[in-house]
């Protein structure tokens, strides 16, 4: 026998983990991509300035969407090439393995690898990218494009055009971050399950307090004297006729330095107005609550209906929001779109009675989707008007009317979205200035004296409007006289019985 030693047995390979195959590798990168864009998400999103509830959902559902489905995705390149390798054993167990020792899988694996980088660089600029996306109008308007568009349509026009819906909609502080993510992820879930309300209700309740959205640019206390408005009308009449109303609104009857008066007094430091609505729109006033500061006097203003004590929790303080309700979203009446397009004259006025026949057109019962709309209200108005030359202008401008102002899926229009802004077509201030809400005594909120909020220095039409009455002029009614039991809003309601 030799005496040469015996080398020692070869030690056994280390068995090749089953995460290590390609699948699995392309499940890690969309991991780590996936999981660096949640984090930069969420580091925007707690530091940035505005605090968007709709980023929420690119932070915290799509971005761990995505995370999750990597995970899942590298487990599931090690299930299955576990279970190849049990079912090739003999013959080829590693087809999905990263082999480095293989020249052309270390190529594969460089292409790969930069890819990887690139991806990475992707997901950094995407997420930058939806962040600004995120807070855009554009997004709050149209991504949810059934859900929201008559809201986008109404603010697009609107005064507010140029402030972010962010800016009104979300607040600032922690307890509010927190309600706008909930919030956004609330509706993100209604849109998906089409399970909204029709009509999208108002009011917001859980909207910003005025003196936090609206009095960063408007100072009631800075509004004093009086400002000019000029309504012009066309009478529901054969000849189309006009009927124009100057007149001043008192926005503060006093001076700078004085005690507010005229409309603004209601949100003036010296005086709390509060009421109770028993509607959820906050238009039936059943209870007021008028406190002077000045003269620490308190009236208790109630209608004949109403005898109890209302809920202290449904008590309203009134600020900005109660008559400037519809400060970016303002549906307006078919009336009123109608008159703006004849002023334009979009609308022929050569056409007897246009303005009610438009609406008419517009208000029918048999209009139930927008697809339909626009050969319904052709055919209407063709069977008015015939082959009238002027008729062709006016149907395109009143379908597009009734495109951007009426939404029947939605249910949206000018009869379900009062605008609380003067008195009308909506109730408005008669909501308290009825006369029949009293205190004890029997003190009334006035209706009768119209000259308060404003004075009419001219109307009529032609010659009527050259002059100009400095001490106010008693209104006339164009259509003759009225019953003044009526509030303006019981017959001018925006439709067909308007004027």
């Amino acid at each position: 026998m030799s005496d040469a030693p015996v080398p020692p047995p070869a030690a056994a390979s280390k068995p090749r983990s089953d995460f290590n195959n390609w699948i699995s590798a392309i499940g890690a990168v969309l991991s780590l991509g996936s999981l660096f864009s949640f984090a930069l998400l969420t580091w925007m999103d707690l530091t940035g300035s505005n605090q968007n509830p709709y980023l929420g959902i690119f932070s915290y559902i799509v971005a761990p969407g995505f995370l999750i489905a990597g995970i899942a995705l590298t487990f599931f390149g090690a299930w299955a090439q576990r279970r190849w390798a049990a079912k090739h054993a003999a013959t080829k167990p590693d087809k999905w393995r990263l082999d480095f020792s293989n020249a052309a899988q270390r190529r594969l694996l460089v292409l790969f690898g930069a890819g990887g980088v690139v991806f990475l660089l992707l997901s950094a600029f995407g997420s930058y990218q939806s962040y600004h996306y995120a807070e855009s109008n554009q997004f709050c308007g149209q991504v949810c494009h059934t859900a929201m568009n008559p809201e986008f349509q109404t603010y697009q026009r609107g005064a507010h055009a140029r402030v972010d819906c962010v800016q009104c909609h979300v607040g600032s502080g922690a307890t509010a971050f927190i309600q706008a993510k909930l919030n956004g992820t609330r509706q993100l879930i209604g849109y998906t399950l089409d399970n909204y309300q029709r009509p999208i209700p108002t009011p917001v309740h859980n909207l910003r307090p005025a003196r936090e959205t609206c009095e960063q640019c408007h100072w009631p206390e800075k509004f004093h004297g009086n400002v000019e408005l000029v309504y012009d009308h066309y009478l529901s009449n054969r000849k189309n006729d006009t009927h124009t109303i100057r007149m001043l609104m008192h926005v503060n009857a006093g001076r700078p330095g004085s005690p507010i008066g005229g409309i603004h007094w209601h949100v003036s430091p010296d005086n709390v107005v509060e009421y109770y609505a028993v509607d959820t729109k906050r238009q039936d006033i059943v209870w007021m609550r008028v406190t002077d500061k000045k003269a620490g006097t308190v009236k208790i203003f109630r209608n004949e209906e109403f005898k109890g004590e209302p809920p202290a929790d449904l008590v309203r303080a009134m600020d900005c929001m109660d008559c400037h309700n519809r400060p970016a979203h303002v549906f307006p009446t078919a009336n009123e779109t109608v008159e703006h397009a004849m002023a334009l004259g979009k609308v022929s006025t050569k056409l007897p009675n246009i303005k009610r026949s438009a609406v008419q057109a517009m208000m029918q019962e048999e209009i139930t989707t927008s697809a339909e709309a626009p050969a319904k209200i052709a055919e209407f108005l063709q069977a008015k008007y015939k082959d009238h030359a002027d008729l062709p202008g006016t149907i395109a401008a009143v379908q597009e009317i009734y495109a951007t102002t009426i939404f029947p899926e939605r249910k949206a229009d000018w009869r379900v979205y009062p605008n609380n802004i003067g008195h009308k077509d909506w109730v408005g201030c008669f909501r308290c200035h009825d006369d029949k809400h009293k205190t004890e005594k029997g003190e009334t909120v006035r209706a009768s004296d119209c000259t308060s909020c404003h004075t009419i220095i001219a109307q009529g039409k032609g010659e009527e409007l050259a002059s100009i009455s400095p001490t106010g002029l008693e209104f006339v009614h164009p259509n003759g006289e009225y019953d003044e039991e009526l509030t303006c809003a019981d017959c001018h309601n925006g439709g067909i019985q308007g004027k």
